[in-house]
């Protein structure tokens, strides 16, 4: 299947793994790769160091593109922004800012850099900056969020720019992205979906987490804020939001945070843990390796998109 998108990374099809902290490591990132996707190795906090091992175990196992999710906000984003290229990577999605300062390093090199944004403003922005690609992320999706709906925000951004925009944030089969390539999306960006892949790393109660989640189990905190975040409802949460309505102060409620996403992912928590996922975590309903992933719902992507000019 092929897009600007699939052309612009040289991958298969026109899926992108989402950059999740703490879950979007090599073995992850290689799989989807291997699968015909784009897996993309999460910065998230980590020192510029660690990021270069996981580049380097990824390349073992697979000889695909992958690329790797820079989070701008890190303390050690400018040294992962040196490690993509001296790492050789091909691909950099960016998120919780504006790559702008890492822009003419990363062109130099030949990455391709595409930036996560939730608003029209800031896909102009970035566009206007250099970006190959915008992936524009409703705020059905897990972890931080903005505030239009995927719906509404990708036909927009679509609008807006003239580079191809990945759409994310509810998307979880083929009826997904199918809808999403009918607003005008040339890719999607699945983050929650492969969460529960046999490949990844996450722990065992995670998964299951996920994969038992109802319709109505998605819960957003830090609104009051303004550092709304998408989890899946549990103790913490309860917690998070009765002292949110006490009035308690952004540094104690991030005091309460602090950790929980890693005693989810790596410990299995999923009482205290943040446990966070989109609104499709209700339509997940089992483990598959990611090609099977894959398979499946480019599947149903070509059934549905059959005759659609």
């Amino acid at each position: 299947m092929k897009t600007r998108i699939t052309e612009l990374l040289g991958i298969e099809y026109p899926i992108i793994q989402g950059g999740m902290a703490w879950v979007a490591e090599h073995n992850l990132a290689a799989a989807v790769s291997e699968a015909g996707g784009l897996g993309l190795i999460g910065g998230a906090n980590a020192p510029g160091e660690v990021v270069r091992e996981e580049i380097r175990k990824a390349k073992e196992l697979t000889k695909k593109p992958f690329g790797v999710n820079v989070m701008l906000l890190s303390p050690h984003a400018d040294d992962v922004a040196k490690v993509v290229v001296e790492e050789g990577i091909k691909v950099v999605t960016t998120g919780a800012g504006n790559p702008g300062k890492y822009m003419d390093m990363w062109k130099s090199a030949g990455i391709k850099v595409i930036p996560v944004v939730a608003s029209v403003a800031l896909a102009k922005m970035m566009e206007r900056a250099g970006a190959d690609a915008v992936v524009a992320e409703g705020t059905e999706s897990g972890g931080h969020i903005g505030e239009a709906t995927t719906m509404t925000l990708v036909p927009q951004v679509v609008d807006a720019v003239n580079i191809p925009v990945i759409a994310a944030g509810g998307i979880a089969d083929g009826r997904g992205i199918a809808a999403a390539f009918m607003l005008g999306a040339e890719a999607v960006q699945m983050g929650t979906r492969f969460v529960v892949a046999k490949e990844s790393i996450v722990h065992e109660n995670y998964k299951q987490r996920i994969i038992k989640a109802k319709d109505i189990d998605s819960a957003v905190t830090g609104r009051s804020h303004g550092h709304p975040v998408r989890c899946l409802r549990n103790q913490m949460t309860r917690e998070y939001t009765k002292l949110e309505k006490e009035g308690k102060s952004f540094e104690e409620l991030e005091y309460l945070t602090l950790g929980t996403l890693r005693k989810a992912v790596m410990d299995g928590d999923v009482a205290h843990g943040t446990v966070m996922a989109g609104q499709i975590a209700g339509m997940v309903d089992k483990e598959q390796t990611c090609k099977e992933m894959i398979d499946e719902m480019m599947a149903q992507v070509n059934v549905l998109l059959k005759g659609v000019n």
